[in-house]
């Protein structure tokens, strides 16, 4: 096992997990702003569910010996239109689901760590299958339609 590469990983998603799980948050209370409380709450609860991955990967992290660094978070345009935010989320959610199997295939010498990462992957697939999902729904009954469920 490469503890040094298996460290820099579980850093690596820590950080940018907080910065989205963050960005998830800051969306869900725009969202809620609006009326839309359904998938503000959605975007809220995501919030939680992510950091309960962060807590994860830093255990982890620590676990190994490594030392938990809190890397600065790129600033990210907020978005107050619905659909435009859930494509934007999708294309996040594509690449970063890509590179998680990418991942995968690095980890494979690390049971525990792979098993984690592989839960995360999981995870992050049925948040892909839940964009794709809802952009096709807006697409069949229409964006005012697919608001107004979101009230």
């Amino acid at each position: 096992m490469d503890k040094k590469k298996t460290i820099e990983t579980l850093q690596f998603f820590a950080t940018g997990l907080t910065e989205g799980a963050l960005v998830h948050k800051l969306q869900g209370q725009i969202f809620k702003s609006q009326g839309f409380t359904k998938l503000g709450e959605k975007y809220i609860n995501h919030f939680n569910e992510e950091m309960g991955w962060v807590e994860k990967f830093v255990e982890r992290l620590l676990d190994l010996g490594g030392e938990v660094k809190f890397e600065g978070a790129k600033s990210r345009e907020l978005c107050c239109d619905p659909v435009e935010y859930i494509k934007a989320d999708l294309a996040i959610q594509e690449a970063g689901v890509e590179l998680l199997y990418k991942c995968m295939a690095t980890l494979h010498d690390d049971p525990t760590t792979y098993d984690i990462m592989k839960a995360y992957l999981a995870d992050e697939e049925e948040d892909l299958y839940w964009s794709q999902g809802t952009l096709d729904v807006i697409e069949k009954i229409g964006v005012q339609n697919w608001l107004f469920t979101q009230i």
